[in-house]
């Protein structure tokens, strides 16, 4: 089908939620622990309910989308997340606001699984990942926006007005998915399938040797990416002693090389062909993530030396992640949904793992986060030469 030059804008933009339901309010959380009266750190359940929901949306949303089309899933997730946003604007206490957070972070998962079975519905190969590159760029925005957007909105009005604004972006996106997005999966396409049979779809999934290896790639590189998500705080402005502004600047320069990256990718494509592009990227985040490891535990703590290789690193996922997804979704045009989401809810599972475990080895220098991230890509080259046909 001809694919119209604004549907990645409309996929990057829904993709975008769950960032920005993320990033966007992590400013406010003092200010949520006074205004409901919890204790210091009470605020990071919230975070917690968020992704114990997000994970279970995932692991559901690609199988009804599967069963019921793309176009009806989206709307209801949609639904469900601005309903659910609402209610985290009113919660009384942080157990009303975990448990809508929660609620809402499974309608959002929508927005993440979903447009990936799209691009896969519409486009295989190098225009799949040509697209998924598209959608990056809007996606990339997020992460670089959304936290100073949430202490902007801080500064002007209560923390409250965080959700209602969330809540005001998913129905603009309802608005537009009603008006533009078409249902990229006919009615003969579709999958009708028992629990047992889903299962067993997930598990012949998992066999399939392109599949795994794509996905792995995808998992190890998001386990350094949260690694670095979860230690760049506390090693950039506790262990530099950088201002916030200052490390916004940094956080900010890191996510602009991920964009580039992911529009470059987008243009050497056609030459170079995604397990070529794979093979070097793999391989140039190894070093990357070498580098800064004995940087790190050589006790070289200088604020470049740091930088340098972190930022080769986290650019490097501008060619992973849309090259990683479209290979692992090539053989599954039938059920893209289901391979979506299990590569969704492993990239979730591995990533927040990454980020739990620098929190716990968090001393203000880079060790953590350099440790971490450089297991990540010991995995991912792993993965790499287990690729079929590389």
């Amino acid at each position: 089908m001809h694919t119209p030059s604004w549907l990645p804008w409309l996929l990057g933009l829904l993709t975008a939620i769950g960032p920005a339901s993320i990033d966007m309010y992590l400013p406010a959380f003092p200010a949520i622990e006074a205004s409901l009266g919890a204790a210091p750190g009470g605020a990071q359940l919230t975070l917690a309910s968020y992704f114990a929901g997000l994970a279970v949306g995932q692991m559901t949303q690609g199988t009804v989308s599967d069963r019921f089309g793309r176009r009806a899933p989206i709307l209801i997730g949609l639904a469900i997340y601005t309903l659910a946003s609402i209610g985290a604007a009113l919660s009384p206490s942080i157990f009303w606001l975990s448990l809508f957070r929660a609620v809402s972070a499974f309608g959002a998962a929508a927005g993440t699984v979903i447009p990936r079975a799209v691009v896969r519905d519409i486009a295989t190969g190098q225009p799949a990942a040509v697209m998924m590159s598209q959608l990056t760029l809007v996606l990339g925005v997020a992460p670089i926006l959304a936290p100073s957007l949430g202490g902007a909105i801080l500064i002007f009005a209560d923390w409250r007005w965080i959700f209602w604004i969330l809540a005001a972006y998913a129905l603009l996106c309802s608005l537009l998915v009603w008006r533009l997005l078409p249902d990229t999966l006919p009615p003969e396409r579709r999958i009708r399938l028992n629990p047992g049979e889903q299962l067993r779809r997930y598990g012949a999934i998992l066999r399939e040797p392109m599949f795994l290896s794509y996905g792995a790639m995808a998992c190890f590189g998001s386990f350094a990416f949260f690694a670095y998500l979860a230690g760049s705080s506390p090693v950039f402005i506790r262990g530099f002693d950088l201002s916030p502004s200052q490390f916004a600047l940094i956080f900010g320069l890191c996510s602009v090389g991920l964009i580039a990256n992911s529009q470059v990718n987008a243009r050497i494509l056609p030459r170079f062909g995604i397990s070529r592009i794979l093979r070097n990227v793999a391989r140039l985040h190894l070093c990357a993530t070498l580098a800064l490891a004995v940087v790190a535990f050589a006790g070289l703590h200088e604020l470049v030396l740091v930088l340098l290789p972190t930022f080769i690193a986290v650019s490097c996922m501008g060619f992973l992640n849309p090259n990683t997804i479209v290979g692992a979704l090539t053989h599954h045009a039938g059920h893209a949904g289901s391979a979506s989401a299990l590569i969704g809810t492993g990239q979730f599972v591995l990533g927040a793992c990454g980020g739990l475990i620098v929190g716990a080895f968090s001393d203000g220098t880079p060790r953590g986060m350099a440790a971490l991230m450089l297991a990540g890509s010991i995995g991912l080259v792993i993965a790499d030469r287990c690729r079929p046909g590389r």
